[in-house]
């Protein structure tokens, strides 16, 4: 479903959030709505939890998303079978606080606020720190309800304690085998399903010790204590963090490159040239909700970043597009963009051109030729923008003979500018 949808008519859209106790669950405003509604789409499983109100039900078919699309708009056939929706409240259920990764943000973000009531009942995440005494202020949430499960790799360090939103019953075994492939085996793991309901149950065990034979309900949470290494968000991961071929952007150059890169909130970055996709990666490690476009053209290469992504958990933020500069014509406009391979005059100035004002440009280059394009570039854009132009030489302590030596790692030399706003110079 795309992000908005046009306003058909001047209908509102009633959002009222059921927990596993249903009807009893539900506030005397929620359950008011729902009584004086025309017609209650929801899920099969929340209908279920409902009386007998004399109200026309409607399951969600598959796929859900084009059916609510079809809702949103006023095509759908339910509604259509009833003369349409024009001027009339629509009623929808959703699991618990249906602003906290559910149904609720989806409406709003497509029809507007002002057409949107919320209802909420207590959310899952607030019902598990009940159960285990948890702070949910100090508790790192995850949603594993569309994004694949790698996604706890983001926020898994030791101390941390973190609750994951099960997509089904399928979730807490493959959550249990994340956790012990990266060293937190020992974390106490507990699984929650139907909380509040009356089939609610509690399990707990360690990461290593989950049973995935385990029957589990498909309305589940997992929460994890985590007790393993310390896993930090910025950059300068060891190389050997990331499958490559050797053409990788080296662990001091990526901490340099990512932190002049300035990432922020929700933010796009095309990165050119990506190769095992390392600096991509630590970008959106190092800021949430973030998306990459990663421009590669070998596609070994492309498969090794697909398999890095999944490794860091970042696999649903990352976007593989082709080979430069055709394939940047019809990318998102960037907020930032990293030319890390395929350096010349041409992806420059279309990268330039597409960089949202405010933007940051950043740009390594290795051989002579490639370093003489950057110094022209800096020539020419010191006049109009924040204008950077460095050159970065590391060497590391290795053996020689019973002796340690510095070996030097070949130079790089990097351009980072901001994209004035105005025109005029911002530094």
């Amino acid at each position: 479903m795309s992000d908005s949808v046009p306003a058909q008519d001047d209908s509102t859209f009633v959002v009222v959030g059921i927990g596993a106790d249903g009807w009893d669950g539900l506030s005397p405003i929620a359950r008011s709505e729902l009584t004086s509604a025309q017609m209650i789409f929801g899920s099969a499983r929340q209908l279920a939890l409902l009386p007998d109100l004399g109200v026309t039900t409607v399951a969600w078919r598959s796929p859900m998303s084009e059916h609510l699309h079809a809702v949103l708009t006023g095509s759908s056939a339910e509604l259509t079978r009833y003369g349409g929706p024009g001027g009339t409240r629509i009623h929808l259920l959703a699991s618990g606080d249906p602003m906290f990764h559910g149904l609720g943000a989806t409406i709003v973000a497509a029809v507007g606020a002002h057409r949107v009531q919320v209802i909420p009942t207590v959310s899952s995440a607030s019902l598990a720190c009940a159960r285990l005494g948890w702070d949910l202020a100090d508790v790192a949430v995850v949603s594993a309800v569309t994004a694949d499960p790698e996604i706890v790799l983001t926020e898994i360090t030791d101390a941390r304690r973190v609750l994951i939103l099960a997509r089904d019953a399928t979730t807490p075994a493959r959550i249990a085998d994340l956790l012990v492939a990266h060293g937190f085996g020992a974390s106490p793991f507990t699984v929650l399903e139907q909380l509040a309901g009356p089939r609610e149950r509690v399990t707990g065990a360690r990461a290593d010790s989950w049973d995935p034979a385990t029957v589990v309900d498909p309305l589940n949470i997992i929460a994890v204590d985590c007790i393993g290494p310390r896993c930090s968000t910025l950059p300068g991961r060891d190389d050997s963090a990331f499958e490559h071929d050797g053409q990788i952007t080296k662990s001091v150059i990526r901490a340099l490159t990512v932190c002049a890169l300035a990432p922020s909130y929700r933010q796009t970055l095309w990165d050119i040239g990506s190769g095992s996709g390392s600096v991509a990666i630590e970008w959106l490690r190092a800021q949430p909700g973030g998306v990459v476009i990663a421009f590669e053209r070998d596609t070994a290469r492309a498969e090794r970043l697909r398999t890095n992504t999944h490794r860091h958990g970042v696999s649903g933020r990352v976007t593989i597009g082709g080979a430069v500069p055709d394939a940047l014509v019809h990318a998102p406009i960037p907020d930032a963009v990293f030319i890390g391979g395929g350096l010349s005059p041409v992806v420059l100035d279309t990268a330039w051109a597409a960089l949202r004002p405010g933007g940051r440009l950043v740009a390594n280059a290795v051989t002579i030729e490639t370093q003489a394009i950057l110094a022209d570039w800096h020539r020419m854009r010191s006049d109009a923008t924040e204008s950077t132009l460095r050159r970065v030489a590391v060497e590391t302590a290795a053996p020689l003979g019973g002796y340690l030596t510095w070996r030097p790692a070949l130079p790089i030399v990097s351009w980072a500018g901001t994209k004035a706003t105005d025109g005029t110079v911002t530094s």
